[in-house]
Formats: structure tokens, sequence, C-alpha cells
């Protein structure tokens, strides 16, 4: 029998650096009643849903830093979101800066939290793959700051029952790599929920400005068809603070067709109706892992060549 999850990938437009959280609450509300509308179990908000992307500016004062962060989740600016989600009966991915302390030592992350159809937080991803530099790069446009500003994930990719199946979580340039996907995959993920803030320029290689939207769907749609799985990825999108940012949120099939998608760069929802059972075609067949995966070749392969062998 087939098993549904309705999904809303709930991109957002710009947000300014002056707006509150409550302003930007507002808006999450109204694309989680938009989703609720629309018979949705679930929906995704993007990477850094309650700021503007501040990585991208360079900071030397911790205590304006640290403003961008979430000290409590939720807080008291955020928990009407989580309120409105048990009332409604929907469930939510969200990302967001987090500041935490652990064994007395304060730790930031580039977190995302999944959160059932009660409100609950059920599961925590701390994003892994940071990319941009550490120090003021003045050459630049802007600034892609994520190495100064949080840790590295120290969560690793976890998978969820929840929503009726197996629920992942990644984070923007995580996307990127295939071993993100693959971790999950050999858990036996269903749907991977990601949010990213993608600027169209890339400084370091202005050359690949052009390919920012064909790369984008290339890594999603390349890791649901080779893993099995669906793939909802959502944008902060448009000109925001003087950066433009891709768009192109999609949610996408385990065959790697996209079946839903933005066709904006603003507060927008694609739905689609998701049969996790889909999953089973590519999981028993081209991508049945136990069956044609040969790991034990690939750490003989990178041992004799001194690589760091695959997940």
């Amino acid at each position: 029998m087939p098993r549904f999850v309705t999904v809303g990938a709930a991109q957002l437009g710009p947000i300014a650096r002056s707006d509150s959280r409550k302003v930007v609450v507002a808006r999450l509300l109204e694309l989680l009643r938009q989703a609720h509308s629309m018979r949705c179990d679930v929906v995704v908000f993007p990477e850094l849903a309650l700021t503007t992307f501040f990585p991208r500016r360079y900071m030397e004062d911790q205590a304006e830093i640290d403003s961008f962060f979430e000290r409590e989740m939720p807080g008291p600016e955020t928990r009407p979101l989580f309120e409105e989600a048990a009332r409604l009966g929907i469930g939510f991915y969200l990302g967001y800066a987090e500041l935490t302390e652990e064994k007395g030592v304060t730790r930031r992350f580039n977190t995302s939290i999944l959160v059932d159809k009660s409100g609950r937080i059920v599961g925590k991803y701390r994003k892994i793959h940071l990319p941009g530099h550490a120090e003021h790069e003045p050459w630049r446009r802007f600034q892609h700051l994520e190495k100064r500003y949080f840790e590295v994930g120290n969560l690793s990719w976890g998978v969820w029952r929840v929503f009726g199946g197996l629920m992942g979580m990644c984070i923007c340039n995580d996307r990127r790599w295939p071993e993100t996907y693959r971790v999950m995959g050999l858990q036996g993920v269903e749907m991977v929920m990601l949010g990213y803030n993608t600027p169209v320029h890339n400084p370091p290689a202005p050359e690949h400005d052009l390919l920012s939207n064909f790369h984008n769907q290339l890594v999603m749609q390349a890791g649901a068809y080779q893993n099995g799985t669906w793939v909802v990825g959502v944008a902060k999108a448009g000109l925001e603070e003087g950066c433009e940012l891709i768009g192109n949120s999609s949610i996408i099939a385990p065959s790697g067709e996209v079946v839903a998608a933005c066709s904006t760069l603003g507060d927008e929802l694609a739905v689609a109706r998701c049969d996790l059972d889909f999953c089973n075609s590519y999981k028993s067949s081209v991508f049945n892992f136990a069956m044609h995966r040969q790991p034990e070749q690939y750490r003989l392969i990178c041992e004799r060549k001194g690589a760091v062998p695959p997940p």
C-alpha cells in the first residue's frame, strides 16, 4: 500500500538585516498556513531561515555576531511557529544559527531541526560541509565567512522515523557532496530535506556563475536517484542585502525527476504528494546496495592509492 507524505517546499524571498525575528516568523506562519490549506504533512523552510545570511558580512564584535544566533529552540520569538504547527497538525524543517553550551564550552553551528505534527523537535542536524573562508577577504564583492562563524557539525547525518517514513536532513553546501546522501542512503532514507542560501556569483570562480541553477539541480537530482530517495531542496532567494541568491526550490522524486518547483524568487510554496514506497523501485533494483555495492573493493583501491575510502 502506498505511503503518501504531502510536503511543502516553503521558499523565502530576501530577509533584510533590519528585519526582526517577529517579522520573519510572521512570514513563516503564512507559508505554514498555506501548506495546511493544501493538506501538507510537513513544510521545509530554508537554511538560516530566521535572519539575513549574515556570513556574507565581516564582523569582529562578538555580540553583533551572536545577535544572529538562537540560544534556545523554541525561544520566545519562535515559539508561535511551534504552537501553530501543533494547532494545525503539521510538521516542519527549519534552518537557523544555533548557539549552545556543551560541557562548559560555547559552540556555534549552522543547524536544522525536524519538528513533528505535535510541535515536538524529533531531529537535529548541524552542517558539516562549511563553504567559504575564515578571514576577511576585501577583494570579494561580498564575504562568505561560514568557516569564521560556525564550527563543523558534530552530529553526522541522522535518519528519523517520522511522517510515516525515514527522514533525513542536510544543509546547503552538503548537497554538493555525494557522501551526504550516501550516509543517509545506507540508513534507508526515504526523504532528504535541505535548505540553502546560494549566491549566483561565486567570487573565486566567476566562470561558474551562469551554471549556478544547473549545478543546484544537478546535485540534488543525482543524490535523489543514486540513493532512491525523495529530496526537498528549499532556497532563500532573490536580492538580499545586495547579494543575488538563486531560487529553484524543488521537490525531486527517487527517479531524479523534479515533480514540483517554485517559479519566483520570493515567498512561495511548491507542494507535492510523495509516495515513499516509490523509493523501493530504486532501492531494490539499480541501487540495491546489499546486492550491487562493493565497499570492500573501494577500500582496497583507496588503500593502494593512499586515499580516504568513501562511507
